[in-house]
């Protein structure tokens, strides 16, 4: 296992040790950063993370959350405001909110640690960006 996979399963660990259930990604974001990861780019429809790091890039692949040819939602604002809301009380899992982005029409995102927004785009172009709060890990 080379040094870039050890060091993201390190931040990770570390992550879910201090990340509360509600409000917990900027927590989770700040310990990302520390480790040295400067972006995440989430695939949502193969649910694929590429996470880029100071020791190099790491991918993780999730379970797609499709298989074959589908329609692909058009881009609703609305509907992915209410799945960032739900994650950020609390009310949903991991999975539950790529799924929620997906029904969302969003078809990938780009967290940037470094000026802490996400970035959500949907197959026509369409984005929506939101910030989250610095916070001490």
């Amino acid at each position: 296992m080379d040094h870039a996979i050890k060091n993201l399963e390190a931040a990770m660990e570390r992550a879910a040790a201090v990340r509360p259930k509600v409000a917990g990604f900027p927590y989770l974001a700040e310990t990302l950063r520390q480790y040295g990861v400067t972006r995440c780019r989430m695939a949502v429809p193969s649910n694929a993370m590429l996470y880029l790091t100071g020791a190099g890039p790491v991918a993780v692949q999730g379970e797609p959350l499709v298989a074959g040819m589908v329609s692909v939602s058009r881009f609703d604002r609305r509907t992915l405001i209410a799945a960032l809301r739900a994650d950020q009380a609390g009310e949903t899992t991991f999975p539950e909110f790529v799924q929620g982005c997906w029904e969302a029409g969003v078809v990938w995102y780009d967290v940037d640690l470094d000026t802490r927004t996400c970035t959500y785009y949907g197959a026509d172009g369409d984005s929506y960006t939101e910030t989250y709060p610095a916070v001490e890990v």
